[in-house]
């Protein structure tokens, strides 16, 4: 899998200035409850990525943690309440690190970017391409056909234009060069049960959020939006995308938990210990993420930004090629013209 371009092996390459931190910052034990807002409705990738989390951050804190399903405008409308809210330390938001980075290039959040958040990175997911288990669709060359051919008679269920799904088909529409009709549902979870019902005649989400629907033969997996199979516990594996579309771009989507910038630094530097010592070696989430075919990869700091902008680099870029952009990434410091970060 292309991820691997991404996913460095080791956690000792996190930087020295971090770790330096740590040894000399004051361990923060919150008094009450932390509540985490996860932006997307219960049961997709988000929600269930979060909930694998908090119970290892709730033990090492000592506190309990609430999480606060939130949905609405592609995840934005929890986002900005925590972006708004106080910055006591005690609102924390989860999501794909994709989509804080662009909420400025696709209009929902203006003035935000990437750096507005301290990152704590879980886990890589990666679309599938799914269809009803009576489709007509065999495999994904005969769906790419049927596209080509029938454009929007196809629908295709998301969790909207900003979600993995809905970049995931709008990426695969530009390398393809078709149309299609997006549904859009109140999450992930429950636009695979649409796709499942045959609401719809595709799917776009993670795998993540799929793969019960797959394992219990509800949905037809034809191809993951990856360079190598992927393989989902209790399933067969399923077949690149680029068998049939060689040059689509390919890069991790990264998923975690993020602070808002300007809280407290014992918060941060309590969370960094927390997720080097108990997260990234956690068996748990190892489980969570080998079970639901996602990729176990904890990171924070600036190693977890750096893995972060491959994927938010290509999905501005591809929301100004697909004409969804409302400003220039590069006022957020993205070049789309060499699909680089800038100095602003």
């Amino acid at each position: 899998m292309q991820i691997q371009r991404y996913i460095k092996t080791s956690s000792v390459m996190l930087a020295a200035s971090l770790v330096s931190g740590l040894a000399v910052a004051q361990e923060w034990q919150p008094e009450r409850p932390i509540n985490i807002i996860v932006p997307w409705g219960a049961g997709g990738s988000t929600d269930q990525v979060t909930r694998a989390t908090a119970p290892i951050l709730a033990e090492a804190l000592d506190q309990n943690i609430v999480i606060v399903n939130q949905s609405g405008a592609s995840g934005a409308i929890g986002t900005r309440e925590v972006l708004e809210g106080d910055l006591d330390g005690y609102t924390w938001t989860a999501n794909a690190i994709a989509n804080n980075a662009n909420y400025a290039v696709t209009g929902l959040i203006e003035g935000t970017d990437i750096d507005d958040w301290h990152i704590y990175l879980s886990v890589a997911n990666v679309p599938v391409v799914s269809v009803p288990a009576d489709s007509e669709f065999e495999d994904f060359g005969d769906l790419l056909r049927g596209f080509q051919e029938r454009g929007s008679e196809i629908t295709v269920a998301t969790a909207g234009v900003t979600s993995s799904g809905g970049t995931a088909i709008g990426s695969l529409s530009e390398a393809g060069e078709f149309e299609y009709r997006m549904i859009t549902y109140d999450g992930g979870n429950p636009a695979v049960v649409a796709a499942a019902r045959g609401e719809a005649m595709v799917t776009t989400q993670l795998a993540v959020e799929q793969s019960e629907m797959i394992r219990g033969g509800r949905l037809r997996p034809l191809a993951v939006l990856s360079d190598t199979a992927l393989t989902i516990e209790g399933a067969d594996p399923i077949p690149p995308v680029t068998e049939w579309l060689p040059d689509l771009p390919i890069a991790p989507d990264y998923f975690g938990i993020f602070l808002p910038r300007g809280v407290p630094d014992d918060v941060v530097a309590t969370m960094d210990r927390i997720w080097e010592e108990q997260v990234m070696n956690s068996d748990a989430l190892r489980d969570y993420a080998d079970r639901q075919g996602a990729v176990f990869d904890p990171s924070y700091g600036e190693e977890a930004r750096a893995r972060a902008m491959p994927i938010a680099i290509q999905e501005a870029c591809a929301y100004v090629e697909r004409g969804e952009a409302e400003i220039d990434p590069i006022e957020i410091g993205i070049d789309c013209d060499t699909r680089t970060e800038v100095e602003r």
